[in-house]
């Protein structure tokens, strides 16, 4: 049921005749085949349904050296819902995957390697598997338009719910075919859309025919890939349109002079937390900070922080943003985001909607993503083969305003160094990860201004011009030999001493990487404080492990290795290498935990909010306008209850952001995306109506009486 394959997994290939449906069905094979935006094929799904009632399916996709392989054999009850479900293979990174479920007299019992479980079922309930194909989302389709009243409940808990939002019509070699856009609700964080057979004339209930993820692939059966674009274009009009709605309902609009009362500011030049100030808001700009209790002058909407203490924006340095994840980042307090690798006419798109303010989002700040050919690729931005088609991309950057140069993993290295002298000739910092057959230093010798993980930094040490680095090895690798690794060793010093004097940003993305010591079934560490608020769906996927582990040895080997980056990562900002707080996981939560990383490092908890506020602003360009809260800077604001610069922690309880020129509350996007709100409720915003003033005449005659008329709490 999960949206994305990289999420997908497997489990075991045992088929439960006992439970068969006792009506057997007619043999069909269905394939689909997974193409992406730049129209490679990246792999495909093969249902095979047999006249005995059982249904196999053989799911694979590769991109970017690593991807899921699953197979799985299913029966389903008359209703739709599975009767028994079993699927083995490998996880996106390599993890066994080994998990079954069947019904038996009432009863619903589930295993996996992560966990088990049984619950009673009395009706239709869907099994929501850990790891799984789009078969599965094909059954709750059928399952749902037989569903009286629209829902289905979920095992082991939720409820999932289906409309259409669109029709359209397809066509192969003079076929015609109507087929339905819907959207699901009750897994996840955002709706999941699916386009579907309607049945329409026959006795077929309406299954999965094609999957779109706007800016990564479309999944759609063999044959009729032609009528892909078109589905993405009925499917981006119709999100954009609930995309709309959303805005508009938890964007509060700030028109007119806005005061910000009695919030203590952070100073992020100096780390550290000022008095207590009213900071004044026009048109989205701060036109002043003074001190707490000044008069007010023309004022006509006050925000009382009763001492909460005030953020500039937070920057995350690394993300992929998509149309739906928005809130999240706001929630979180992340008003700017750097993209560092997307689909460049989705960015576009996101860019323009948020600009027009038809999309909650933060401010993104765009990297161009340059690809080389290889079987590993990763299909995004630009992928190239020589020094003409490179610097026709870089040219096709910079003339779209982007600021930075993000180089991958199979980028030709015999034309590195001219592809970064030429992307700084027009003005772009370049960054990346390190091609394959070069170590770090090489990459710096070739002009790199910053690389991106904390694995291709470890690389440097452990991998030689033979290693793979385009597949899993550039995972285990760091996973296996970092705990060895000698931080006083002459190598490591005098690497960092480079980096130091060449004031390379490092963007370590440290929580990111907890993955490499997570035991499946345990708790994803990064996501433990966050996890009760979540969805159960969510809860249930933290505790996923994605790296295959084989016994505690490993464990504890790999264990000490992550322990080793961490601390490597504070070796690096106290010998005054550049540090940017990025996630490239689940928006906003993810930057939150990046922060308490780092103080795990040894940071202080306002050298940290520093890194993700000043660093970020700087490494962006951005700082004429954003990292810290002074007149004539954007109006990125976030109001944090408790003391983030003593309790890092604490960063996760935003009560209310402002930019853009909006007003956002965490707890209302918290209740929309159904989480559990961190803070139950954020500052009223009170209208102030204006009285007569005499500003000419000084002094505090022309200071607004206050009238005490409230205006609309959220609460």
């Amino acid at each position: 049921m999960k949206r994305l394959p990289a999420a997908m997994a497997m489990a075991i290939a045992s088929a439960f005749a006992a439970y068969a449906p006792t009506a057997a069905t007619a043999a069909e094979t269905l394939r689909y085949v997974l193409i992406t935006e730049n129209g490679k094929q990246a792999g495909e799904q093969v249902v095979e349904r047999g006249d005995d009632g059982l249904t196999k399916v053989r799911f694979i996709y590769k991109n970017n050296g690593r991807g899921p392989e699953l197979t799985e054999q299913i029966r389903y009850h008359a209703d739709g819902t599975m009767a028994s479900y079993a699927v083995q293979g490998n996880s996106t990174y390599g993890a066994v995957v080994n998990e079954q479920f069947s019904v038996k007299d009432g009863k619903a019992a589930w295993q996996s390697t992560t966990e088990r479980g049984e619950k009673a079922v009395a009706g239709p309930a869907m099994y929501v598997p850990l790891n799984n194909s789009f078969e599965v989302a094909s059954a709750a389709i059928s399952a749902l338009s037989a569903a009286p009243d629209g829902k289905l409940a979920l095992l082991p808990s939720g409820t999932l719910t289906q409309r259409k939002l669109a029709e359209a019509q397809v066509t192969l070699d003079g076929q015609r075919r109507t087929v339905q856009l819907l959207a699901q609700t009750g897994l996840g964080l955002s709706p999941q859309f699916y386009w579907a057979t309607t049945g329409a004339g026959t006795a077929e209930k309406p299954r999965l025919f094609a999957v779109v993820i706007p800016g990564a692939f479309t999944a759609i059966e063999q044959g009729w890939e032609a009528n892909g674009p078109a589905l993405a274009a009925l499917q981006k009009e119709a999100e954009q349109k609930m995309l709309a709605e959303l805005a508009a309902t938890l964007q509060h609009p700030l028109n007119g002079l806005t005061v910000v009362k009695n919030a203590r500011v952070f100073d992020s030049e100096k780390a550290k937390l000022g008095p207590a100030s009213d900071v004044y808001v026009l048109r989205g700009r701060i036109t002043a900070v003074l001190p707490a209790g000044s008069p007010v002058r023309g004022a006509v909407n006050e925000i009382d922080a009763d001492g909460r203490v005030l953020l500039p924006g937070l920057f995350d340095m690394h993300g992929h943003v998509g149309r739906w994840e928005g809130g999240l980042n706001i929630a979180a307090g992340v008003t700017s985001v750097r993209d560092m690798g997307n689909d460049n006419a989705q960015l576009q798109q996101i860019m323009d909607e948020t600009a027009a303010g038809t999309l909650l989002s933060p401010q993104v700040v765009p990297a161009g993503f340059l690809e080389g050919e290889s079987p590993y690729s990763a299909n995004l931005g630009f992928v190239v083969k020589t020094l003409p088609q490179a610097k026709n991309a870089i040219d096709w950057y910079a003339e779209h305003g982007y600021p930075q140069l993000k180089i991958y993993n199979s980028f030709p290295k015999a034309i590195l160094k001219d592809t970064v002298a030429y992307a700084h000739s027009r003005g772009m910092r370049v960054s990346g990860h390190i091609p394959a057959g070069l170590r770090a230093f090489e990459a710096l010798d070739a002009g790199f201004d910053e690389i991106q993980h904390i694995n291709q930094v470890m690389l440097n040490f452990l991998a030689t011009p033979e290693t793979e680095t385009r597949t899993l090895e550039r995972f285990v690798l760091p996973a296996d030999k970092s705990a060895a690794l000698k931080f006083d060793s002459k190598p490591v010093k005098d690497f960092i001493a480079r980096l130091a004097k060449q004031k390379t940003v490092i963007d370590p993305t440290l929580a990111t990487f907890a993955f490499l010591k997570q035991k499946d079934g345990d708790m994803n560490t990064p996501f433990a404080a966050i996890a009760p608020h979540m969805p159960p769906d969510l809860q249930r996927g933290f505790r996923v492990g994605t790296m295959k582990i084989a016994d505690e040895a490993t464990l504890k080997r790999y264990e000490q290795s992550y322990a080793h980056m961490v601390d490597f990562v504070g070796r690096l900002y106290r010998a005054g290498v550049p540090i940017v707080a990025g996630t490239d996981e689940l928006a906003g939560f993810t930057l939150q935990a990046e922060l308490e990383l780092l103080v795990q490092a040894g940071l202080t908890p306002s050298q940290a909010l520093q890194v993700a506020t000043r660093n970020g602003a700087l490494y962006t360009r951005t700082s004429h306008e954003r990292g810290s809260i002074a007149p004539g800077k954007l109006a990125d604001l976030v109001l944090v209850d408790g003391d983030p610069t003593k309790n890092i922690g604490d960063v996760r309880k935003v009560a209310a952001v402002i930019t853009r020129g909006f007003l956002v509350y965490p707890h209302e996007v918290d209740r929309a995306l159904g989480i559990q709100p961190f803070v139950t409720a954020g500052p009223a915003l009170k209208k102030l109506e204006p009285v007569s003033s005499n500003i000419a005449g000084g002094g505090n005659e022309g200071a607004l009486q206050r009238i005490g008329v409230s205006g609309h709490r959220h609460d």
